[in-house]
């Protein structure tokens, strides 16, 4: 296939175009760089079946030649991005998503939109199931990423129902490994930076909320199971695992054999409490689940952020 990656240089974006790339796929990565790192993609740069253009999908996309698949990554994904960027996250879930399924129905190609466990927002049922509506705040600061990829659903739903676009549509949960920013904003680079620093591991809350949390190989393979299946409804794609943030912390602090001590501080706005997916479905129609295991996954995401904390 030839598939083009929105958001390619992203955390997990630039995950997919590696297993695409193995898999023997032509790659477009396409990013324009808000979040996205070139470092992440620069191992590419010599491989063939790899091409980058720095664009903004909300802008018209021009890509000439056949597409097979796009997969769309692009967005900004972790609090402190959407918080500082409010506008342009919810830009990229209307308009880019929009201009991406142009560029599918044009050229007859399959599109993956990524969303978000999110969608649920702070849940009032628990694990989440797909058939779970949400419990969001439209209005909060959290809303911007929240509703984007709520409407880049029903966008994404749209074409499909009105125009016939192949679409699949999956809700990623807590997902973690190398290539995460230190300054990421989310829990992983959070603890681990702090506990490789030697500085206090700030904790939200009193840490009873939860989360579960996927490393990025299992997540990268149920995308593409995902992808190359004929489920065109949204699909859950997480590790159904459920840590409280202080086990967590603890788990980080045992990990990386830090000193840093535990300390607290007000709750986010809108901070969901709980967070799990309901995998039934992944389990049952793509033959997934994950098999990386959290200490398995931290030793990994910590040999990478070792090189990258002075």
């Amino acid at each position: 296939m030839r598939v083009l990656v929105t958001g390619g240089a992203g955390f997990l974006g630039s995950h997919l175009c590696d297993y695409l790339l193995k898999r023997d796929h032509e790659v477009v990565c396409m990013d324009n760089l808000i979040t996205g790192n070139i470092d992440n993609i620069s191992h590419l740069s010599g491989n063939e079946r790899f091409s980058f253009i720095k664009h903004d999908v909300t802008e018209y996309i021009f890509l000439p030649g056949k597409l097979d698949a796009i997969l769309h990554f692009a967005s900004p994904a972790s609090p402190v991005d959407y918080l500082e960027l409010p506008i342009q996250t919810l830009k990229v879930g209307s308009l880019g998503t929009h201009k991406a399924l142009g560029l599918a129905k044009e050229k007859g190609a399959r599109l993956l939109l990524a969303s978000t466990s999110e969608v649920y927002g702070d849940p009032e049922i628990h694990p989440q199931t797909e058939d779970y509506w949400g419990n969001v705040n439209p209005i909060g600061p959290r809303g911007v990423y929240d509703e984007a990829k709520r409407f880049a659903e029903a966008m994404t739903m749209a074409y499909h129902r009105y125009h016939g676009v192949e679409t699949r549509i999956v809700r990623i949960f807590n997902t973690y490994g190398p290539r995460m920013r230190l300054n990421d904003g989310r829990v992983v680079p959070n603890f681990i930076s702090q506990a490789l620093s030697g500085k206090p591991i700030t904790v939200y809350g009193d840490g009873t909320q939860t989360r579960s949390f996927c490393y990025c190989s299992d997540l990268v393979d149920g995308i593409y199971r995902l992808l190359t299946s004929e489920v065109d409804t949204p699909t859950n794609i997480g590790n159904p695992t459920e840590f409280s943030i202080m086990e967590f912390a603890r788990k980080v602090i045992e990990i990386t054999g830090s000193g840093s001590e535990l300390i607290h501080e007000d709750l986010p706005v809108d901070d969901p409490k709980v967070r799990r997916p309901n995998i039934g479905k992944a389990r049952e129609l793509l033959g997934w689940e994950p098999k990386i295991e959290l200490d398995e996954g931290l030793k990994k995401t910590l040999e990478y952020f070792r090189s990258r904390v002075s």
